[in-house]
């Protein structure tokens, strides 16, 4: 049943309601945790700036919204309500919309702020989840103890040692359900270009023969990847360098680190041991046409 508010205007959206977007956004989090970018501009641009928009306005202020990008396969959305506006139908109707959008096309709706309601509403609709993956903080005014494994030394990653950087990505993640060996260059571009890569405080181990066992990627103040080589793994390598990268990151003045790691990734337990925190899940759900 339809409970949305007949006091509502539902309207396009576009760039010029970045700000409105902005605090939606920011009180979904606030109530629900997940993704902290998902304020920064970059982002909501990329969710919810798409060719199809849909939003809910009350007295001037926008409580729901949804953008779909129909020339993407599957096609995909992204949608907000606010906590103040939950319960009345509003969500039903922003998801009823994008599926009229897909039309004969699978939908993927993503998710960087997870609610149990949510989840509830995907359920009853008929999606699937995909994807969920929790969002870990760590208050960088209490950091953990972790001492060096016996021959491992650490050293700051160099754009002279990025072949070895991308070998240890490789051989760390290459043993992975679903793994797909990306071309070097491209990975190690991307880091290249990204603009908060951090690779003084980003970490190359190396064993007592100088091979490169592990690494440690810092972007800004996530710790982005991380990985060990099978051969030495349950060794503390990778405790070990997320320890060395927030105790960097408290030197460089950061406040506070980030993670994500999916639902069901043993590093989980390890990095809540390193004092990480719960900060809320994000995740993907699909519908099948």
């Amino acid at each position: 049943m339809d409970r949305t508010d007949t006091s509502l205007s539902w309207t396009p959206f576009g760039e010029d309601h970045l700000p409105a977007l902005t605090g939606l956004a920011e009180a979904c989090l606030a109530a629900d945790g997940g993704l902290p970018l998902f304020t920064r501009p970059p982002l909501l641009r990329a969710r919810l700036l798409q060719g199809r928009t849909l939003g809910a306005w009350h007295d001037g202020h926008l409580v729901a919204a949804v953008g779909v990008d129909a020339d993407r396969r599957p096609v995909t959305a992204t949608g907000l309500v606010h906590p103040d506006w939950r319960g009345r139908g509003l969500g039903g109707r922003l998801l009823g919309w994008a599926g009229e959008q897909a039309g004969r096309e699978d939908l993927l709706v993503t998710t960087e702020t997870w609610s149990a309601g949510g989840e509830a509403l995907f359920a009853a609709r008929g999606f699937e989840r995909t994807f969920v993956e929790w969002v870990l903080r760590h208050d960088l005014a209490a950091l953990p103890e972790v001492a060096a494994p016996h021959g491992v030394r650490t050293e700051s990653v160099t754009w002279e040692a990025g072949p070895e950087l991308f070998e240890a990505y490789h051989r760390s993640f290459a043993d992975r359900p679903g793994f797909s060996l990306p071309d070097a260059d491209e990975w190690l571009g991307e880091l290249r270009e990204d603009d908060e890569y951090r690779p003084d405080l980003s970490l190359l181990a190396r064993d007592p023969d100088g091979r490169a066992i592990g690494f440690v990627n810092v972007i800004g103040t996530w710790i982005d990847q991380v990985g060990v080589v099978p051969e030495w793994r349950k060794r503390r390598v990778g405790a070990y360098l997320v320890a060395c990268a927030l105790r960097s990151l408290a030197a460089d003045g950061a406040p506070e680190a980030w993670l994500c790691v999916n639902d069901d990734n043993p590093a989980a337990a390890l990095y809540r041991r390193l004092g990480f925190a719960d900060a809320g899940r994000r995740a993907r759900y699909l519908l099948r046409a």
